[in-house]
């Protein structure tokens, strides 16, 4: 169980080491369904810490990874996402200074991401019980879904007080912005911006992970 709370953050275990991390995930797309995909790991809050951490080898019983390991992980993580049917022009950019990690690729659909995701879940890079199927577009019901995710408190009350800590004050934001119009959404603590064309969710993620604040949500569009 603690395995999968650690995996909950794609790639970077070294973050784990930390509770000053954010996670940015952001969704571009257009209306015919086609778009732009990120993913951007921040620890730069904690870099001076991370490097200190970064130079033993193991932190609270647990290893510290090394440079050359996340590299690793990250090159693996960009060739699945480069096989997937529909993913295209995949980058990733790695800091190691102030300990930032990008990932970004075009799709022609959202669910390309879906697969990609399932595919990084295959090859265990993504926990057994990390959600894949997040996302939905319907152009003939003018519809964008992002779908809901389990509940893992029963795994977070198994922690060790010591690994409750890495999450106090991480935070996730997500950012979808569309070529479309929203007309209405089902989630109102999505920010929507004046032109209706963008919406921003954010906040602790281990508020997310015990489901006290919902990330699903279903956009009608204009």
């Amino acid at each position: 169980m603690k395995n999968m709370l650690r995996r909950f953050l794609l790639l970077l275990p070294l973050l784990f080491l930390t509770s000053c991390f954010d996670i940015l995930d952001k969704v571009n797309m257009k209306a015919d369904g086609s778009g732009e995909y990120s993913l951007i790991l921040n620890a730069s809050k904690s870099k001076t810490r991370l490097a200190s951490l970064s130079k033993m080898e193991t932190v609270n019983g647990k290893k510290v990874p090394k440079k050359a390991e996340i590299e690793a992980k990250i090159n693996e993580t960009a060739r699945i996402f480069k096989s997937v049917p529909g993913i295209s022009n995949v980058k990733t950019s790695m800091d190691f200074d102030n300990y930032i990690i990008k990932l970004s690729c075009n799709f022609r659909k959202i669910e390309n991401i879906n697969a990609g995701l399932e595919q990084l879940k295959t090859k265990n890079i993504l926990g057994k019980m990390i959600p894949t199927q997040i996302y939905n577009n319907n152009p003939a019901k003018k519809t964008f879904s992002r779908n809901k995710i389990n509940t893992f408190k029963s795994d977070y009350d198994k922690l060790s007080s010591a690994d409750k800590e890495v999450f106090n004050n991480a935070k996730y934001t997500s950012v979808l912005q569309f070529e479309n119009t929203v007309k209405s959404q089902s989630n109102s603590s999505y920010q929507l911006s004046p032109n209706k064309k963008a919406m921003k969710l954010e906040g602790n993620i281990l508020d997310f992970i015990l489901q006290k604040k919902q990330i699903q949500n279903t956009v009608l569009f204009q």
